[in-house]
């Protein structure tokens, strides 16, 4: 009778573990547009979800136009001179709100787990979803451009400075996305981010000189709207489409764009690494 002997057990050779990309520039500049054009291939399968940047605006445009414009301008057309710019910077700053929520979701997925593993900076996930918002803020500026120059909106100073208010907008708007990313990554359902989120842009948007003069409000509002970020872009580009004193208004848009990347970038970093 023959004795079986198990086989002597080996151990199993070390995996070498992927290790995090060290912070390096350029690294996390190549990385972070890959995973920006993931968030482009996203929009391209799920076109749907352009929706909010397209037809929204235009009945944005419609709605404050032909019911409220002859009562708040006395001219639908002033109205429409006066309010485009300020719906442009609206849909952008309204829908900064959506990246929160999607991030939010692909935590809840696991689709940040596989992130980790990769060799790539920590941070590039966050940045990459931030740069692919931009083709949705482009789309957006696109269409309602479009719809308002069929509704009789003209430029009144140059392209240049028309396409240099889209910037701006543009620009912002991605500045803005930090909020709604460092919400995504401190609370634990998207319904949560988005909540709060819209709970915040609120008093931005609708506390600001975009639908109508600071004059006509009480005194404790226009103290509001004086400090608004929101108001200073909305100068900004009005100056630039329709003339005005350009200078003042850009830089305190554009300080006010930094001062949000400076606060909210790093604690946006600081939770998604939590998560790690």
């Amino acid at each position: 009778m023959s004795v079986l002997t198990a086989p002597p057990v080996t151990e199993a050779p070390n995996r070498p573990t992927p290790n995090p990309t060290p912070a390096r520039p350029m690294a996390l500049v190549r990385h972070s547009l890959a995973l920006a054009q993931r968030s482009i291939i996203k929009i391209k399968r799920t076109p749907e979800q352009l929706m909010d940047v397209t037809l929204q605006p235009i009945i944005f445009v419609l709605l404050f136009v032909y019911i409220f414009g002859g009562a708040v301008a006395g001219s639908t057309h002033d109205y429409l001179e006066f309010v485009l710019p300020a719906i442009m910077v609206q849909t952008v700053v309204f829908s900064s709100v959506s990246i929160g929520v999607n991030l939010n979701t692909d935590v809840d997925k696991g689709v940040f787990d596989r992130f980790r593993s990769l060799p790539i900076p920590r941070s590039a996930p966050l940045v990459g979803a931030v740069l692919g918002e931009v083709v949705r803020y482009a789309i957006s500026v696109a269409v309602l451009m479009g719809f308002g120059s069929l509704l009789g909106f003209r430029v009144a100073t140059d392209p240049l400075s028309a396409l240099a208010a889209c910037l701006l907008v543009i620009l912002f708007a991605l500045c803005m996305c930090w909020i709604s990313v460092y919400l995504g990554m401190v609370f634990r359902q998207p319904s949560a981010v988005q909540g709060v989120g819209f709970l915040l842009m609120f008093p931005l948007t609708f506390g600001s000189n975009m639908f109508v003069q600071t004059s006509s409000m009480p005194g404790w509002l226009q103290e509001w709207v004086k400090i608004n970020p929101i108001t200073h872009l909305v100068d900004a580009v009005r100056d630039l489409m329709l003339g005005g004193a350009v200078a003042v208004p850009v830089l305190e848009a554009l300080a006010w764009g930094v001062g949000i990347v400076a606060v909210f970038a790093p604690l946006a970093v600081r939770a998604y690494r939590r998560k790690a």
